[in-house]
């Protein structure tokens, strides 16, 4: 094992997880490794929580404040929620413990946009970071830092920590040396540069993180895999909207207005990105590029088939299977896969100067095309924004997809007014469902309004939209979006309190 800590000096610092995590004090904030349920720290974070359970059994509070760079796993999130241990948590999570935590109030969550983390970090609006937990592959002989399956805010948090505790995962595959680009010519205004990045192929940094040696108290050795779930297989509904995005596509090369290699490609997480990503494959696009977040089953398959020339991103985030396909095929991909800080996988100057084409889910959107990713009922958050907003404000073309029903039909994602909006109206180009598309490009409200209904929008919930809708345009404060103020959340209030958004 200590051949993946080349640096002598080094290895003096091995230590247990436990001796490790007694260097964290209750009340500290912590910057942890991590996106996607990738690259996280596996053996600390455990360790933590079991000393928290400790002393909290004895009669002393014990609860820390966390960073990360995204999602992690249940070692991480999931361990310190269930001990208690979490205090306040930026800037995404989905860990179901976690949610529970965040929705009962036991727990503070700031939710933000991920290409600002590292940025308001620098800027000191955070606060101080007193130590960083993170997962890397290995250590060079002269002390640099291989990183492992994700980038995320790990930089800034080797920079910025006091104090520095290294995850050496012997699991990560070695050949993950030299696939990132850590990028150190960020600044703080009024000195920053522009970045010298103009295809998403482009190495711009270094492989390696840099840190100052004294500054790390203890590393960990470990061999532990990521835990991302499986991606189910599409189903017809992911099919049928793989397949609408698709024709849209194909009608985009027809016009004139993309060519058959796209533009670089960005894609959320989750089961219909991934479907979404598999009709990509059996579509006429030829040598396409991605400039993402997370490289996911469908991409690598896509890289396999030929059909994605390269990818960008800050993470992966692969199914156990095809995470055990890439460890073992990873010096396959060193040419066609780059990894980098997500403050430039996500920077939104670099969105909209490279043209990408930004997919991403959502919770439901209203008659007009404003979105709600995040929260349920307008009140209970289900996860973060994410990168979503990054790239949807600042993509070529800006596309939100979802089935157009949940919770077996009792949930419309179409309803007449959004119970939170994390995306408004101007910042959604397209909006996709099972059901079809509404291309919204140039519309005015109402004209929206008629082709959400139309084309997106259940049956089972068509005729109630389209009522609610035409009694708005006659009776409304306003007629540019006409709206029924006490009715417009009446089918969020009518499923808290049956079950159902059906009258």
């Amino acid at each position: 094992m200590t051949s993946r800590i080349a640096h002598a000096g080094l290895r003096s610092k091995i230590a247990t997880a436990e001796e490790a995590a007694a260097f964290i004090q209750s009340g500290s904030t912590v910057g942890m490794s991590g996106f996607t349920g990738s690259g996280y720290p596996k053996s600390v974070p455990v360790a933590l929580a079991s000393r928290i359970e400790a002393e909290r059994a004895a009669g002393r509070p014990f609860r820390v404040r966390v960073w990360t760079g995204a999602s992690t796993g249940p070692e991480l999130d999931g361990a310190l929620a269930k001990a208690d241990g979490i205090e306040f948590r930026l800037p995404y999570n989905s860990d179901p413990i976690a949610r529970e935590k965040i929705n009962s109030g036991e727990m503070s969550y700031f939710d933000m946009h991920l290409s600002q983390v590292a940025p308001m970090a620098w800027q000191g609006f955070l606060g101080p970071l007193d130590t960083a937990v993170v997962e890397v592959s290995g250590i060079t002989p002269d002390g640099a830092l291989i990183p492992s399956s994700s980038v995320g805010n790990n930089k800034t948090w080797l920079d910025q920590a006091k104090q520095v505790i290294l995850e050496v995962n012997r699991w990560q595959s070695e050949a993950l040396d030299g696939m990132h680009d850590i990028y150190y010519g960020t600044a703080l205004p009024p000195h920053r540069k522009p970045i010298p990045l103009v295809n998403p192929g482009d190495r711009i940094g270094e492989p390696h993180f840099r840190v100052d040696p004294d500054k790390i108290v203890a590393i960990v050795e470990t061999d532990a895999p990521d835990r991302n779930l499986p991606f189910s297989e599409p189903d017809e509904v992911a099919r049928a909207i793989a397949g609408h995005l698709q024709e849209f596509l194909v009608n985009e090369v027809a016009r004139g207005r993309l060519t058959k290699e796209l533009l670089p490609l960005q894609s959320g997480v989750g089961n219909v990105a991934n479907a979404v990503m598999a009709g990509l494959l059996d579509g006429p696009f030829e040598n396409m590029t991605a400039f993402t977040e997370v490289i996911q089953d469908g991409m690598l398959d896509m890289l396999d088939a030929g059909k994605l020339r390269m990818a960008s991103a800050t993470a992966f985030s692969l199914s156990p299977e095809s995470a055990q396909r890439f460890n073992s095929n990873a010096h396959l991909y060193r040419d066609k896969l780059i990894l980098r800080p997500q403050e430039i996988s996500n920077h939104p100057e670099l969105v909209r100067r490279l043209g990408c084409i930004a997919m991403n889910g959502l919770i439901e959107a209203d008659i007009y095309g404003n979105v709600n990713s995040t929260h349920v009922m307008g009140s209970r958050i289900q996860n973060g924004i994410g990168g979503s907003g990054d790239f949807a404000r600042n993509a070529y073309v800006s596309i939100f997809m979802t089935p157009s029903t949940a919770k077996g039909g009792k949930i419309s994602a179409i309803v007449p007014m959004a119970s939170h909006v994390d995306h408004i109206s101007q910042d959604v180009q397209v909006i996709v469902t099972e059901q079809g598309l509404a291309d919204l490009r140039g519309l005015a409200p109402k004209q929206r309004a008629e082709l959400i209904i139309s084309n997106c929008a259940h049956p089972d919930y068509r005729d109630a939209l389209r009522d609610y809708y035409d009694r708005a345009c006659k009776t409304s404060f306003g007629r540019h979006s006409p709206n029924i103020l006490d009715e417009a959340l009446s089918w969020h209030r009518r499923f808290v309190e049956t079950g159902t958004m059906l009258p």
